[in-house]
């Protein structure tokens, strides 16, 4: 009788799919002032902005790790550091400085700073570069077009800030709640001076915000809402709907 021997069983395992951990590399910010000459101040005044914007990114930067942000007087330099080897970002500061005092423009070193976002678990912080013979001072946090950006990247600090902003204009859409105006105008006030602050500049922090941050948030809309006796969108609808706008 013929024995019958069982099917042979191939082990099959699935390749690590998993993927790999980012390497942690420390980001420079630098924020800084331009005090501009006559013929800059003329530019600024003509609202000529983005066109010496274009000509700072088109003359002074040369290598790709290295990011400028320009809004009017406000310049910001961020720096990606690989390898530990700043020779990139340390040389775009130096052709910033060189470049502004050549076109009649003049970094204010007093209003200069910098911030190192590293989360790595040992660091030695490298030395502040220089402007003008003058040491950059180093801080923790530094605010940006109204936003506090901290190194440890979170937004405690701006939340806080838009809370006690709104909670004060809180105040004025009682006042005309008390003196009777339509829930329709009421509507109008709470979305243009108290909505337009709590979604101040929502499609940076929101994502990164705590729970507890969202829900303090969140009260302000719910204390407005028991004031003017309608429903307001919540910030997580407002948050969705600036995201797809941008």
């Amino acid at each position: 009788m013929e024995q019958l021997q069982p099917p042979c069983v191939q082990q099959h395992t699935e390749p690590d799919r998993t993927p790999p951990t980012p390497e942690k590399v420390p980001v420079s910010f630098i924020d800084t002032l331009l005090d501009s000459d006559t013929s800059s101040e003329e530019e600024a005044k003509d609202g000529d902005v983005e066109e010496l914007t274009r000509k700072v990114r088109q003359e002074v930067l040369t290598h790709d790790s290295v990011k400028l942000i320009k809004f009017a007087d406000d310049t910001t330099l961020i720096g990606l550091i690989s390898n530990n080897d700043e020779s990139a970002y340390r040389r775009e500061v130096d052709r910033l400085v060189s470049w502004c005092s050549g076109n009649n423009l003049e970094l204010n070193a007093q209003k200069t700073v910098e911030m190192i976002v590293d989360f790595r678990k040992s660091t030695v912080p490298p030395p502040p570069p220089s402007v003008m013979d003058s040491p950059i001072t180093s801080v923790e946090s530094f605010r940006f077009l109204g936003t506090t950006i901290t190194q440890d990247l979170k937004w405690e600090p701006t939340i806080s800030s838009l809370i006690k902003k709104a909670q004060q204009r809180m105040y004025f859409l009682r006042q005309l709640r008390k003196a009777k105006l339509p829930a329709q105008m009421l509507v109008q006030f709470y979305t243009a001076i108290i909505e337009s602050i709590l979604t101040s500049s929502i499609t940076v922090w929101f994502a990164g915000a705590t729970v507890r941050d969202k829900q303090r948030l969140q009260r302000i809309v719910r204390s407005a809402e028991e004031v003017i006796g309608r429903s307001l969108p919540s910030l997580q609808d407002l948050q969705e709907a600036a995201v797809h706008q941008d």
